[in-house]
């Protein structure tokens, strides 16, 4: 039997509401909520007496469809790990938005946004929709303003042509003062919100360091280049794409790099890496004949987690690890993740009874871990784990990077037959168990499985 329609709206309705009550806006702390509300607030109402005081022109409009299309190819072109990384994003919109700013009225600037962030929500990375719509609104008050301090310069100086001659560098100029006035602003902004979000940030961190001033200034310069060309004539606005796609994969080269070291699950170097890294370390160790150990971590019993409570639990539950040792290691120790729950530690200038005392305090850190089950009920169920860890010590097991990892595994497997949640050091092994011969090999395969699996 069909639902009446007046009960199907009612339903639907209801469900509007439900999802309403689920935005993650209602999450942020009061303050925050209220500043992510207001900016947009303002930016709609100050768009809208743009709009009222603009005489629009059918020239405007083409060159705003124009520069807005070629926004959109540069957007759709972005790599998605532009967005996965934490901090500011630095996707050169502005490159785009400064020249509507600068060779169309206000209202235009702080429209642009709008539609290329809904398309970058649509195609490229599906976000926060609060945030979007909070950058739209920063970015659109902020260009919106850098538009009106450019039409506020004389004409003499600036005017809405670049001239010739002397007037051409007046004319840049100005541009440059534009897009100095809305980066700036833009990024108070946005800084605004970060204070909010977390007091305790710093805004050198945030949005003064180096990488994120590098990348503000390429953008600055190809926005006034692409306001340049525009304003020469605006079909040649085609060529600036390949420029923008160039320059944006080019400051992003270094972000790539570090996301093909890292393990994407938990943060952590990837094995291959930690093995290059782990080997350049020992050799450093065995020239300067400095001591070094290695530690290898297995959780106990996670497929027992897995099973029970699933694999994004699992998942949980290794990141959670990987924060304590991202929060116990020095600066110079290594970790890495071997695969499946199996993690590693390079401990350099360590000796093996200083390597017995981080092994035991991250190994009691891990045991008291509560992972919630559920992370909107704090107070439901939580997953605790336990380590295993065998620490090998350089020179008393080899100078190897292969007998390192055979003796330390060693030690971790006799922690596991020991009753696991435990500390072994390969010097306590017999000389049997170190070596590698010594494990069982897998019953079947050419090749052993992971020995995550194997021991749990």
């Amino acid at each position: 039997m069909r639902a009446s329609s007046v009960t199907a709206r009612l339903a639907g309705r209801l469900a509007i509401g439900l999802s309403v009550r689920d935005w993650a806006w209602w999450r942020l702390p009061g303050a925050l909520r209220a500043y992510v509300c207001a900016v947009p607030a303002a930016g709609l109402v100050l768009a809208a007496a743009a709009a009222a005081a603009t005489s629009w022109s059918p020239a405007d409009l083409v060159r705003f469809g124009l520069l807005l299309s070629c926004g959109a190819v540069s957007v759709v072109a972005t790599q998605r790990i532009a967005y996965l990384e934490s901090g500011l994003v630095r996707d050169f919109l502005s490159a785009w938005v400064l020249p509507v700013a600068v060779l169309l009225p206000p209202v235009y600037a702080m429209v642009i946004p709008a539609p290329l962030l809904l398309l970058t929500q649509w195609r490229v990375h599906r976000g926060a929709v609060h945030r979007r719509v909070f950058t739209a609104a920063a970015i659109g008050l902020a260009y919106g303003a850098a538009s009106l301090v450019f039409h506020a310069i004389p004409a003499s100086f600036a005017g809405s042509r670049a001239g010739t001659g002397t007037h051409v560098l007046t004319w840049i100029a100005a541009v440059a003062a534009a897009e100095v006035t809305g980066w700036l602003l833009h990024n108070v902004l946005i800084v605004t919100a970060v204070k909010l979000s977390d007091p305790a940030a710093r805004i050198a961190d945030v949005a003064l360091n180096r990488e994120a001033l590098l990348v503000d200034f390429a953008q600055m310069d190809l926005g006034i280049l692409i306001t340049v060309v525009v304003a020469v004539n605006p079909v040649l606005t085609v060529l600036a794409v390949p420029t923008v796609l160039l320059a944006r994969r080019f400051m992003m080269h270094a972000q790539l790099l570090a996301k093909a070291r890292m393990d994407t699950k938990t943060g952590l170097l990837n094995a291959s890496t930690w093995e290059h890294e782990a080997e350049r370390e020992i050799a450093r160790a065995v020239r300067t004949h400095g001591p070094l150990c290695v530690a290898l971590l297995d959780l106990d019993h996670f497929k027992m987690v897995n099973d029970t409570h699933g694999h994004l639990v699992g998942d949980k539950a290794l990141r959670a690890v990987s924060s304590v040792l991202h929060e116990q290691m020095r600066s110079y120790d290594v970790a890495g993740r071997f695969g499946g729950e199996e993690f590693a530690v390079l401990l350099p200038q360590t000796t093996e009874a200083q390597a017995l005392v981080i092994a035991e305090r991250l190994r009691t850190v891990i045991a008291a871990l509560s992972v919630p089950v559920d992370e909107d009920d704090p107070e439901g169920a939580c997953v605790r784990v336990t380590v295993s860890i065998g620490v090998a010590a350089l020179e008393r097991a080899g100078t190897q990077l292969t007998t390192l990892l055979a003796a330390a595994d060693s030690a971790l497997y006799r922690a596991k037959q020991d009753g696991r949640n435990k500390t072994c050091l390969a010097s306590d092994s017999p000389l049997a168990q170190i070596i590698p011969a010594a494990r069982p090999a897998p019953l079947t395969g050419p090749s052993p499985a992971p020995r995550a699996g194997q021991r749990g």
